[in-house]
């Protein structure tokens, strides 16, 4: 039988509590935090029981995410007088985060502003995306805009955890926004930012700390602080991971369970950060692709559940974007992922 000799010299013990053999326990890895978002959720694009079927396979697999609900998606505002399709979506809808899902608002419309007073969208002018970034915007009009979002939100029982930003490549969006990058990198207004922060402390949002989805990169990423009043605070959450569940274009050519993580579990892009040692992978999808009755990503994202089960189960951890920001925001850093 082979003994380990153990040197009693101060430099030795030194070296011995550095590799953890004396008077301490190696440190375990952090885990890898894994979440998503989905854009477009609405009962107009998939019949309210496709919502069910995909909120409950999220809490049946323990996941954590985020799905947009937008109100005003159809034009009008499903909180105004739902027929039976949106009152069961908005049942649905009102009770996802007890399945784990976050509840953002991608704007009222996705498309042009939203007129309260009519209770209808405006057929011509900006579209809701373009308009968070332009700089005449006052902190107030974006505070009424937001606040009677919320408002019909708590009509019908949805609270909201954040905002998405509604990406659009019209024509119209694309020229301004064109000229806005001229002045240099494209950014919101900071008014918006001032706004959001307003919100929250007022306690319109669900939490205390929100999320929005803004910039993104699979390389450059970061947890941004945009405004932040003690315990009160916005962040742009970055996304460091994309697409491939059929976007939504809805198409086969953008469906590939490999980009996330392979068969084996020894590579794609959770597999990147997680040997990078990143903090998060955050991805974003479309229901278009995604609905699990019409959707050609829908069997593509439970592969991806089913490999990261698989192969990672003590590797990562599931939260909801609210509660990666609320945990960041209370320890100051990334230093609550030692618990997990």
């Amino acid at each position: 039988m082979t003994f380990l000799r153990i040197s009693t010299t101060p430099i030795a013990l030194a070296a011995l509590l550095t590799i953890g053999y004396i008077g301490t326990t190696p440190k375990k890895d952090k885990r890898l935090i894994l979440s998503f978002y989905v854009d477009d959720t609405s009962p107009g694009i998939a019949g309210p029981q496709a919502y069910r079927t995909f909120l409950e396979y999220c809490k049946a697999h323990g996941i954590r995410g985020e799905s947009t609900v937008l109100l005003g998606y159809d034009g009008e505002s499903m909180a105004e007088d739902p027929d039976g399709v949106e009152r069961v979506f908005l049942d649905y809808a009102k009770r996802s985060y007890e399945y784990g899902i976050d509840t953002h608002m991608e704007i009222m419309t996705h498309h042009e502003l939203f007129d309260f007073e009519s209770g209808k969208k405006r057929e011509k002018g900006i579209h809701e995306g373009l308009w968070l970034h332009e700089p005449s915007v006052t902190a107030n009009e974006y505070y009424r805009y937001f606040s009677n979002i919320i408002a019909e939100g708590e009509r019908v029982g949805v609270r909201f955890t954040g905002l998405t930003w509604p990406g659009c490549g019209c024509e119209a969006c694309s020229l301004r926004y064109g000229e806005l990058r001229k002045a240099g990198p494209l950014r919101f207004n900071p008014a918006v930012w001032e706004a959001l922060l307003n919100l929250v402390k007022q306690g319109k949002f669900r939490n205390r700390v929100i999320p929005v989805f803004y910039e993104s990169s699979e390389t450059d990423f970061d947890i941004v602080q945009k405004a932040a009043d003690g315990s009160f605070a916005v962040y742009d959450l970055m996304p460091n991971a994309e697409d491939h569940i059929g976007t939504w274009e809805n198409t086969t050519a953008r469906v590939d369970p490999g980009y996330y993580i392979s068969e084996d579990g020894r590579s794609g892009i959770i597999i990147r950060h997680l040997q990078s040692r990143a903090p998060y992978c955050l991805w974003y999808m479309h229901w278009q692709g995604l609905d699990p009755e019409k959707g050609v990503g829908w069997e593509a994202f439970k592969t991806v559940i089913e490999r990261i089960e698989k192969h990672l189960n003590d590797k990562v951890v599931w939260m909801r974007p609210s509660d990666i920001v609320i945990r960041y925001h209370d320890a100051g850093g990334w230093e609550f992922l030692e618990s997990q």
